[in-house]
């Protein structure tokens, strides 16, 4: 070598050597300072700070299966089947709209009652009201059914059945139609049941041969 190409190898393997020595020195101290510390100790078992960063099984037996069967977490839709209750509007939401809320009322929806399930749902209230004679309980039933465009079928269903029973059938029937006007039907209601049988008197007389009379 040159004596400069001599003089700068040897400058670099001393720089070298000061660097060894600084890390060696280093790590010295920093065990030093850690013996001469307390020991904590093993944390015990139950302690939070000993689960904090456990991913192993409580139970030491892991089965390999996702978290919460794979559901649950955060942006996902949750476990299949699963139906949440109702849950107050936070205002911490970003999609929270305070005029939007309102007075929100929430209720129960019945569906209008369709006109093949009047017969299944009136006459045993009617057949059964022939047995007690309880105007208030048929009333009461009669309030849970949306009857809609139904109204004036449940009179006219009323008297075809007094029409094959009894005359006490008839008189209760006749008790009947009077507190259901008002609450259930309207006068209207109970005019149209009257026509409509009155065009129907030839099929309700194979039934009823009375019926005309009655």
């Amino acid at each position: 070598w040159a004596p400069q190409e001599k003089l700068l190898h040897e400058a670099r393997l001393k720089a070298k050597a000061k660097r060894r020595l600084r890390r060696a020195s280093s790590r010295d101290s920093a065990r030093e300072s850690l013996s001469e510390g307390p020991d904590p100790g093993p944390e015990p078992p139950g302690s939070p700070k000993g689960r904090a960063h456990d991913r192993r099984s409580r139970t030491g037996k892991g089965r390999g299966l996702p978290k919460k069967g794979g559901a649950g977490g955060k942006g996902v839709w949750g476990a299949p089947g699963v139906v949440y209750g109702y849950q107050e509007p936070d205002a911490r939401d970003p999609n929270y709209d305070e005029v939007a809320q309102g007075d929100t009322v929430y209720a129960t929806m019945v569906p209008e009652l369709e006109e093949e399930e009047l017969e299944k749902n009136v006459q045993p209230m009617v057949l059964e009201y022939f047995e007690h004679g309880d105007t208030s309980e048929v009333m009461e039933l009669l309030r849970g059914l949306n009857l809609g465009g139904q109204r004036p079928a449940v009179a006219a269903l009323a008297v075809a059945l007094a029409l094959e029973g009894k005359a006490s059938h008839r008189e209760l029937t006749s008790r009947l139609l009077a507190e259901l006007v008002g609450p259930v039907v309207t006068p209207e209601d109970v005019a149209w049941a009257f026509d409509a049988m009155l065009r129907d008197l030839p099929d309700l007389i194979l039934d009823a041969p009375e019926a005309p009379q009655v």
